[in-house]
């Protein structure tokens, strides 16, 4: 559902600045199909989508450190920094660890000065979310109920300190974290996350796919 949210991400991760309903986006899918050693059809089947979200995936260290078995140990409180508060999203206090927040410094900065659009919102790639504590989250997540499974509330990647979920814009009537199909998909088709998904990888960050908002860092190990 919703396949035009990912449109971006398919993109950059075949190379190619086409249209997907253009010959040279099917014609640069059958490419990376051909590469992945699957059926070469230049379409974005369900088995191609799953295969492409899982290559993406695999870049997440935390992904790869939770398939092991093991939920990263959250750093100690003493040892993160602490954002400004212009940026947290609102004014919102947010820590993260000293060379995550650095880097995403050096990103928001390069972001701003690249775009005019983005600089032209100051509320663009502020940060709603970073380093979360684990018996807080859990406790939220309780007492919200809006707990996807266990997982989130026992071992989310915010624990590491390297997360971080920005604000890349929103539709009309929905929260900055919605994940409601209409939401992300006007995320993805605005300029704070269309710079993200073509320009974070040069900063160490990568995305969890279903979220534009959210970002890991993966200059250290969770």
């Amino acid at each position: 559902m919703g396949w035009a949210t990912y449109a971006p991400m398919i993109a950059r991760e075949i190379a190619v600045a086409c249209p997907p309903d253009s010959p040279k986006f099917a014609q640069a899918f059958a490419a990376w199909e051909k590469r992945q050693q699957l059926p070469v059809d230049g379409l974005v089947s369900e088995t191609a989508f799953v295969r492409l979200k899982g290559v993406v995936q695999s870049r997440r260290p935390f992904v790869l450190v939770s398939a092991e078995g093991i939920c990263p140990a959250p750093p100690r409180r003493a040892t993160l920094a602490a954002g400004r508060p212009e940026e947290g999203y609102g004014g919102k206090s947010i820590l993260l660890r000293p060379a995550a927040l650095a880097a995403y410094r050096r990103m928001a900065a390069t972001a701003r000065a690249e775009d005019p659009a983005i600089a032209a919102d100051p509320r663009y790639l502020t940060i709603f979310s970073g380093y979360r504590d684990p018996q807080a989250d859990a406790a939220r997540c309780e007492a919200e109920g809006n707990c996807d499974g266990i997982a989130r509330a026992t071992c989310s990647a915010h624990r590491t300190g390297l997360a971080l979920d920005l604000y890349v814009g929103q539709a009309d009537g929905f929260a900055a974290d919605s994940s409601a199909d209409p939401n992300r998909l006007a995320m993805t088709e605005g300029p704070a996350y269309q710079w993200l998904v073509k320009n974070a990888d040069r900063f160490g960050f990568v995305n969890y796919p279903f979220e534009p908002w959210h970002w890991e860092w993966t200059g250290e190990r969770p």
